[in-house]
């Protein structure tokens, strides 16, 4: 484990895992994430998921953890897609038209708050463009999507992130898809994921916790440390994603962990205060 100047011992409440490239890589459990979790919980702790992945529903998420060996109910996962329908719900246009340019997960929650969901051109009456990861976006949806936006849509992002990671390598995030519309209005989404903090403090809220009690664990220091930076909770980074020592070493200070770990199973000795 390599720690981070500011290694001291947090009195701790909350722990927020991020999903792919923590707990998992595509289809594969890595290593020690259902004992991690597991003892987490047999210590009293409260465990949170938290993901910008937009492309399945917490209902998914909640079964496909339960096949790793780590059973999680959806009211514990947090999801880019679910932050961006109950943004769409405080908005306060129940039953507004929505062109999603997402996959199952953007638009199943974003149906399930009462909004009436397009997801192919032709489209009238737009109120807002919904965007996350699609594995099926073409040039007719990034045209659809740029002329409901120029005609008043408004434009939001479910995530930024450039790539995710899978068994064996990257691929393409979320984020390219939002650049491309980006690029074709001439200007920038409201994004609800990471590194904004609002889906942190949905979960600070729902466990009845303060910020100095919560530990995010992620494996981007761009999305997972910048979101726990800027809401004041505790962060540590392990080396199974996407950010490499070497990133940490190059890091401003805005994106800087507290700790640094290989494996999360250097988290419990780091959560106890003691180093492995």
């Amino acid at each position: 484990m390599t720690a981070g100047a500011h290694c001291r011992r947090p009195s701790l409440r909350l722990l927020v895992f991020d999903l792919d490239g923590v707990i998992y890589r595509g289809k594969r459990l890595l290593p020690h994430a259902a004992e991690t979790v597991a003892w987490a919980r047999e210590r009293g702790l409260a465990v949170r998921f938290l993901t910008n992945n937009s492309t399945v529903t917490r209902d998914e998420y909640a079964r496909r953890l339960g096949e790793f060996g780590i059973p999680t109910p959806p009211a514990e996962i947090m999801t880019s897609a679910y932050a961006t329908a109950l943004y769409l719900k405080s908005r306060g246009n129940a039953g507004a038209r929505v062109l999603v340019v997402g996959e199952g997960g953007l638009r199943d929650e974003i149906a399930a708050m009462g909004f009436e969901v397009l997801t192919a051109p032709p489209v009238d009456g737009v109120r807002y463009v919904a965007v996350g990861m699609d594995r099926a976006f073409c040039y007719d949806m990034l045209c659809a999507a740029m002329d409901a936006v120029l005609d008043g849509a408004e434009f939001i992002a479910s995530n930024r992130d450039a790539t995710f990671p899978v068994e064996n390598g990257l691929l393409p995030g979320g984020g390219t898809i939002v650049a491309a519309i980006e690029t074709a209005v001439g200007f920038s989404p409201r994004l609800i994921g990471k590194p904004e903090t609002r889906m942190v403090e949905l979960l600070l809220s729902q466990a009845g916790c303060q910020s100095a009690e919560a530990v995010i664990v992620g494996d981007r220091l761009d999305t997972d440390i910048k979101a726990g930076r800027a809401a004041s909770i505790h962060t540590a980074l392990v080396l199974t994603g996407i950010s490499s020592a070497d990133d940490v070493g190059r890091a401003p200070d805005d994106v800087r962990p507290e700790w640094v770990i290989d494996t999360l199973a250097e988290l419990p000795a780091l959560i106890e205060g003691r180093r492995p």
